[in-house]
């Protein structure tokens, strides 16, 4: 009887070691804690597949671009100072694109009032045209030596002093004359203002940029021409007189709205 009850006992031991054992392998660890599976515990494995897959969705779906409006621009020569800051009024959603034809632009800029006004115009700022001539030592002339200067009738410095030919014993002082195309809105500025219609002389040189102009000038002590003064901000050549104030001015096709509006907005606040 003792060993049968012995048996027993070792028995029910026996048995309760391995289920012990076996809670022991079907344990899961929560956080700090272990928790013994049972087939009345609800399953995570459904809902951490949803969850990842919520995840998955959420990381690839991206906020869509907006794209850029484009905004094309037409500037002369003497209103690219102000094209400059055009560029900086354009945010991150507006690209402006520089085109040759002032026609196909959505915004040109110009000096001065044009001749025949078809189109919405906005004055965004006042240029002043300057005459300039070389630093070395020029002449100081009022306007209607000036106006004999590109008329003509002024042929050599030293027919308004004799004091230049002093200064520039090796030189002729004969005067060479320059100018901007008869279409360029500083020289249509210039002609209306001192010329007052009348031709300029006919031995005058062209200039095609205002850089050309700059060089000429800066490079011939008897050459006298004209220019806009924002070309001229570190005084490369001498001023020798403001002779008009003009408007710069914004022109559109059409009544600006949207970006159009306040880009020229923005230049009008500057």
């Amino acid at each position: 009887m003792f060993m049968s009850l012995r048996a027993v006992l070792s028995g029910a031991a026996v048995r309760w070691r391995r289920s012990r054992r076996k809670a022991k392998q079907s344990s899961r660890r929560d956080g700090d804690c272990f928790v013994a599976k049972s087939k009345s515990a609800p399953r995570n494995d459904i809902l951490l597949f949803l969850l990842s897959s919520l995840l998955i969705v959420s990381c690839s779906t991206s906020t869509p671009q907006t794209t850029p409006q484009v905004v094309s621009v037409y500037s002369t020569f003497a209103a690219e100072p102000w094209l400059t800051e055009l560029y900086a009024c354009a945010d991150s959603n507006t690209t402006l694109v520089r085109v040759d034809d002032p026609n196909s632009a959505d915004i040109a800029l110009q000096i001065g009032e044009p001749e025949f006004l078809s189109s919405f115009a906005y004055q965004v700022d006042e240029e002043k045209v300057i005459v300039i001539m070389n630093n070395a030592r020029p002449p100081v002339v009022d306007l209607e030596q000036i106006k004999g200067l590109f008329r003509g009738q002024i042929t050599n410095l030293n027919q308004i002093t004799t004091e230049w030919g002093k200064a520039h014993a090796d030189e002729s002082g004969d005067v060479h004359v320059w100018v901007f195309s008869s279409d360029a809105d500083v020289q249509q500025a210039f002609d209306k203002f001192v010329l007052e219609g009348r031709p300029v002389v006919s031995t005058a040189r062209v200039a095609v940029t205002p850089q050309e102009m700059l060089d000429a000038i800066r490079n011939d002590t008897s050459a006298i021409g004209i220019l806009t003064q924002r070309w001229n901000p570190d005084n490369k050549v001498f001023e020798q007189a403001v002779v008009a104030t003009v408007p710069v001015l914004a022109l559109t096709k059409t009544e600006p709205q949207g970006v159009i509006n306040n880009l020229i907005g923005c230049l009008q606040s500057k």
